[in-house]
């Protein structure tokens, strides 16, 4: 491969074609985005939505980014064409109300045709075809003007190829591809559907119209143009790369190949020797760069969101390379390769390996557990299938695999083959069609959520951003600019209502980085307003809910706005106990434990953390230690103001799936380096004024992720004097001294466990003299010994021992059965037991056990002698009886 071709020579052309062009070169944002349509950023524009929904204003007229991307919908089709991928590379420029079509045209046809020694990509012109929305004639008169491209070049295209919107109102309009001719091999002359073909390397979304009423991708209104006429284009870096390296798809290019050549190694196997293995080493060469991406921006395995999203990519990893023979640990011999060909562009996979390989090892161990336990379920629902003389394992089975065990459909249907049985794919598949069709419901009911901030924008664009002076003081002399209800303006507010107010100037916190809003009163001419909420719906504009408590509010005259400055200073302690926990947590666990989100408030602190096991106790006793240590060391609390860069050499914390400012951002370090984060809060000035860090819990928030909490302050020292108090309580009625406490507790404890184990032993003694007495009473069905017989308070363990009890009483000469159902809590349990004389005439524990079981909402399984299961409804335990004496009347 020529240098000038590699993925990152590709990135680096293309930002400074763009730079040189009076753009400014803006980094990639996380994966993660707070959007309620998008789980991951999924396109270039993605970072510059509020520009262009003008719920901000721009720092510059033109950008360029590379940007990091994910897209799942097509997962099922990674691997399988050279165009579905998960993770991808998007490389952007944008106009925000400067150039329009005639800019974007020029700009992208000079670097892709420009030659190689020029710093353009050197693509033929005579394989490249600009498409068009077939109702933009100016388009097509651009792309001849500026390129020379003859008329039948050109592909006049639908709304569904080549018009552009969010699929929410708002902005939207006609786009451009440009499309690189593969040549025949991959398709007819002029099918421009043939995407092998005529491959989509670039797109130019030329944004003009405001849409209204979006009812589908193709169907909405235009209610008329755009004030501003911007730019929005993505082109594809792996499709580019492919074309410029001469290889056949995405998957072979340098930064994705070399999984794939690590994987053949690995198997044994080779790639272009069967499509089937091929399209199994795509999906590992894929899945593994997206997962690493995915963890290095923060995300955790989980099942649900993007937790899930990134579980399942591991997991199909791991199950392509064991379909392709290797069954040991794949990802540490895969994901190491990974980054060492992205890392290059994204070098914080280096600095952050531990972390990340940490989260994509465990979850690999633990989806190896999956597969077993999965495989003993799957052994059960084989049996199950072959008793009941089916050869098809139901749909409805698998999909209870899939979804609850995360047990891949394809490993079902390779072990289902493996036992002489075939699945209910149909039945499989329509079940995942409803749980799909379920998700979409969701989301499209999320749709249209961009908050409505043009009037903010108005209140921001006339009167300035807010002075914001939190950090300075408690206290303002304000002027209102703005008074809102029910999101409109309104003049005034009458007692106990509540508005919006927007204030020229102001002491309150905004609710940001995990930190809730000050709390406090605004003091007019006549009357208070109490201050609930205080939020920064568009950037540089803070605005207050409030409820007027005395007096009638109108708009105008000067203002007092003071925080309440007790919970302020509660507010401080939390927030600093959280940055001090989090040095504390890295100091004891080390540097992988890192903060995955935070929340605090007056007195309370909670910090999630990646990790895969829970604290030990001398772990957790550690923490509080080190934590307080820190607070006695009394260590200066300070902030500086620098660049992004400087902050990550610094060593500073940023915190995962928060967008930082490029041009300036806080850090705020405690005891130096011990503790430094990228921190937009309120803190103590040292941290003895915490006062106290008492943890309160740790526990799980899902695979891979872990949360403490505890209290600081005031609150801290009162949590502590209640357990003082109870403390006192015990000692007094167990007349014993708070050092012996937990030894006399003990020893009272072992004798509760001793007396309940004598009256376990006694209750089951009495329970099994009743076997002789049941055994003597069977009665006859269809020459058939049967015992059926319900017993109130047993569990699954007693109702098991009795009903082998009874069945080793019937005359082994004769054919017998038993069925005990036993209710405790509201559940049944069930149990049948059938004896070797009852097996040779045909008698099935496994029959008896389903026909009772399927009138008590369960279902369960066994062998022909003995079968288990469990119900929901205990209210048909008779009917279940009836049920099993019917059945043995058929035989």
């Amino acid at each position: 491969m020529h240098p000038d071709t590699s993925s990152a020579d590709i990135r680096r052309r293309f930002v400074e074609h763009f730079e040189a062009a009076g753009h400014t070169a803006v980094p990639s944002a996380p994966l993660l985005v707070d959007d309620p349509n998008l789980l991951f950023v999924n396109a270039g524009m993605v970072p510059f939505k509020p520009f262009f929904l003008g719920q901000e204003t721009p720092p510059y007229q033109r950008a360029v980014s590379v940007q990091k991307c994910v897209r799942t919908p097509d997962i099922e089709d990674v691997g399988k064409t050279t165009r579905h991928g998960t993770f991808f590379e998007m490389c952007g420029n944008f106009s925000f109300g400067d150039y329009f079509k005639a800019g974007a045209i020029e700009l992208a046809w000079d670097l892709i045709t420009k030659p190689v020694a020029d710093g353009g990509f050197g693509l033929e012109e005579s394989r490249l075809y600009p498409s068009v929305y077939e109702d933009d004639p100016e388009a097509v008169e651009l792309w001849k003007k500026i390129t020379g491209v003859p008329d039948d070049r050109i592909a006049r295209l639908g709304k569904s190829e080549n018009y552009w919107s969010m699929g929410v109102p708002g902005p939207g309009g006609p786009c451009s591809e440009i499309l690189y001719d593969r040549g025949p091999a991959y398709g007819a002359d002029g099918d421009f559907g043939a995407e092998d073909r005529y491959l989509e390397i670039w797109n130019l979304v030329f944004m003009q119209d405001e849409l209204s009423a979006v009812r589908s991708k193709v169907d909405f209104d235009i209610a008329g143009a755009l004030p501003k006429q911007n730019i929005d284009t993505g082109m594809g870096l792996e499709r580019v790369a492919f074309l410029l390296q001469g290889k056949d798809n995405m998957y072979e290019i340098d930064t994705m190949f070399p999984v794939i050549e690590r994987a053949q190694e690995l198997s044994g196997r080779r790639y272009g020797a069967d499509p089937v293995d091929d399209v199994r080493f795509r999906v590992v060469a894929d899945h593994v760069r997206s997962s690493m991406m995915l963890i290095g921006d923060g995300v955790t395995p989980g099942n649900e969101s993007r937790g899930y999203v990134l579980r399942r990519l591991l997991r199909r990893a791991v199950r392509s390379m064991r379909l392709l023979g290797y069954e040991d640990r794949a990802l540490p011999e895969l994901f190491p390769v990974s980054r060492d060909r992205m890392a290059p562009g994204y070098p914080a996979l280096t600095a952050d390996w531990d972390r990340i390989a940490q989260v994509a090892f465990a979850e690999e161990d633990a989806f190896r557990s999956t597969l077993r336990a999965g495989t003993q379920i799957f052994d059960n629902a084989a049996v199950e299938t072959k008793a009941a003389g089916a050869t098809v394992l139901a749909g409805e089975q698998a999909f209870a695999l899939h979804d609850t065990y995360g047990f891949p459909i394809d490993l079902t249907l390779e072990m289902a083959a493996e036992n002489g049985l075939t699945v209910d794919e149909e039945g499989f598949r329509a079940l995942m069609a409803e749980q799909r069709n379920r998700a979409k419901a969701d989301a499209k009911s999320k749709k249209g959520q961009h908050a409505d901030t043009s009037v903010y924008r108005g209140i921001l664009d006339a009167n300035g951003p807010t002075e914001w002076l939190a950090y300075e003081t408690l206290t303002t002399e304000s002027r209102p600019l703005a008074l809102l209800a029910g999101g409109a303006p309104v003049p005034a507010l009458g007692q106990g209502e509540i508005g919006e107010l927007v204030l020229d100037r102001t002491p309150f916190y905004a609710e940001s980085g995990g930190q809730v809003a000050d709390a406090g009163r605004i003091v007019f001419d006549g009357g208070v307003l109490e201050v609930l909420d205080v939020q920064r719906p568009v950037r540089g504009l803070v605005v207050h809910q409030v409820r007027v408590l005395e007096g009638e509010f109108v708009s105008g005259g000067t203002l007092q706005a003071e925080v309440d400055p007790d919970w302020r200073t509660g507010a401080r302690q939390a927030h600093s106990g959280t940055h001090v926990v989090h040095a504390a947590l890295r100091e004891v666990l080390g540097p992988t434990a890192l903060q995955s989100g935070s929340y605090n408030r007056p007195g309370y602190l909670r910090l999630d953390f990646g990790w895969t096991t829970g604290l030990t106790d001398a772990q957790y006793r550690d923490l509080e230690t080190v934590s307080n240590n820190a607070l006695r060391a009394d260590l200066a609390v300070g902030w500086e103001y620098m660049t992004l860069d400087q902050a990550r050499d610094w060593g500073a914390i940023a915190l995962f799936g928060e967008t930082y400012d490029d041009t300036k951002v806080r850090v705020v370090e405690i005891g130096g380096r011990w503790s430094r984060e990228l921190c937009g809060g309120t803190h103590v000035d040292h941290s003895s004024q915490i006062g106290t860090i008492v943890l309160t819990s740790e526990s799980s928030v899902g695979s891979g992720n872990r949360r403490i909490e505890a209290l600081t302050g005031y609150e801290g020292f009162a949590y502590l004097a209640r357990e003082r108090d109870v403390v006192a309580q015990l000692t007094g009625l167990l007349k014993t001294q708070p050092d012996d406490l937990v030894g006399r507790v003990g020893d009272l404890v072992e004798r509760l466990r001793a007396v309940e184990k004598e009256l376990e032993k006694g209750r089951l003694q009495q329970l099994l003299a009743g076997a002789g007495a049941l055994a003597s009473a069977a009665e006859d069905i269809g020459g058939v010994g049967f015992v059926g017989q319900v017993v109130e308070g047993a569990g699954g363990g007693d109702v098991r021992t009795l009903a082998l009890d009874v069945r080793g009483r019937l005359p082994g000469d004769r054919p017998g059965a038993v069925l005990v159902i036993g209710v405790q809590d509201g559940k049944p349990s069930l149990v049948t037991a059938v004896n070797e004389a009852g097996i040779a005439a045909g008698v099935s524990a496994n029959t008896l056990l389903r026909a009772a079981a399927s009138l008590l909402g369960g279902k369960g399984g066994g062998k022909d002698d003995v079968a288990q299961g469990g119900g929901s409804d205990a209210s048909r335990v008779t009917d279940a009886l009836e049920a099993a004496r019917a059945e043995l009347a058929r035989r």
